[in-house]
């Protein structure tokens, strides 16, 4: 079994109501499907397995707003670790760091 880390980043119009409730509906999507926010527009979520990442990213097309664009990448746990915030001087935010519930195998 790998690890894997979904990252979705987004880019939508937000110029009138059906926009920004198209906006609104994408975002609740992607929380309630067990993303969390990195940044504004960047979203990520653990899979346990390539099939999970394929079913997750048929989960998203089947999700996608009218407008817009929205890439999806998915990296191992190993290269998701390996980022780094070159800019940021705020301490971390607990749920950046914290991998989720997923994560926790009981044998």
């Amino acid at each position: 079994m790998r690890i894997m880390r979904m990252l979705v980043m987004f880019d939508l119009p937000t110029g009138n109501k059906s926009e920004r409730r198209s906006y609104a509906d994408f975002r609740k999507f992607l929380i309630k499907d067990g993303y969390h926010m990195e940044q504004f527009s960047v979203y990520s979520r653990v899979l346990l397995s390539r099939d999970s990442a394929d079913a997750h990213l048929k989960r998203l097309e089947a999700n996608l707003p009218l407008a817009g664009a929205v890439t999806v990448l998915t990296l191992t746990e190993k290269q998701y670790e390996g980022r780094e915030v070159l800019v940021d001087n705020r301490p971390r935010m607990e749920h950046i760091a914290d991998p989720g519930p997923q994560l926790t195998l009981s044998f």
